[in-house]
């Protein structure tokens, strides 16, 4: 996991020549800048808070058959996490810094939540570090599936096998059709949004929807 980098913060620009006037930050601009965040771990926030709340709708755990359990929740957010950031996958700064910042939101998150259950700092890293072997090797299998020339079952048999833990589980099919068509949706939203904190999922259909 990359940290987030140390924020500088200097009373003003000094140069070797003396006969340059110094320009000083004013007093209350230095305060606040203690305080204000990076625009980035603000938009990986809110990516993240919008990926939390899209795995928490109902429908997925009512119709689908989602286990509604700690393990299938947490197979959600990472589902959700896995379509944004697969949408940031792009060469510039902004695409990838904004992707850390989510990756980062997410096991932020994670491991404020195992210690709030009372798990101790040990435990902690030993289960956070199952995490995130498991978010990359479900991120590696969704993106084998999603390759254009693989069968379409493959994406089936991936989150039967990850979110249902039954590769024939019968909601398995309607959860692959929601995420083709959700990665097809954030596929064509505006980079610049997402960088921006923005994303849209689309409403998942239950299995009778036509």
């Amino acid at each position: 996991m990359i940290t987030d980098p140390h924020m500088n913060i200097c009373g003003g620009i000094v140069t070797s020549d003396l006969s340059t006037p110094q320009t000083l930050l004013d007093p209350s601009d230095m305060i606040l800048s203690l305080f204000r965040k990076d625009p980035a771990v603000e938009a990986g926030e809110a990516l993240y808070e919008a990926a939390v709340g899209q795995a928490r709708t109902a429908l997925f755990y009512a119709d689908f058959g989602v286990p509604d359990t700690v393990e299938g929740r947490f197979e959600m957010i990472v589902l959700h996490v896995y379509l944004i950031l697969r949408k940031l996958k792009g060469d510039s700064p902004g695409e990838k810094k904004v992707g850390q910042k989510l990756f980062d939101a997410m096991f932020h998150n994670m491991d404020a939540s195992l210690r709030e259950l009372g798990v101790g700092d040990l435990s902690v890293g030993r289960k956070i570090r199952k995490l995130a072997e498991s978010f990359f090797g479900r991120v590696g299998a969704y993106d084998e599936a999603l390759k254009p020339n693989v069968p379409p079952e493959a994406l089936v048999v991936a989150l039967g096998r990850n979110v249902f833990e039954d590769e024939a589980a019968p909601g398995a099919r309607a959860l692959a059709a929601y995420v083709r068509r959700a990665a097809a949706s954030i596929n064509g939203q505006p980079v610049p949004r997402l960088v921006g904190g923005i994303v849209q999922f689309p409403k998942p259909e239950g299995q009778g929807a036509s």
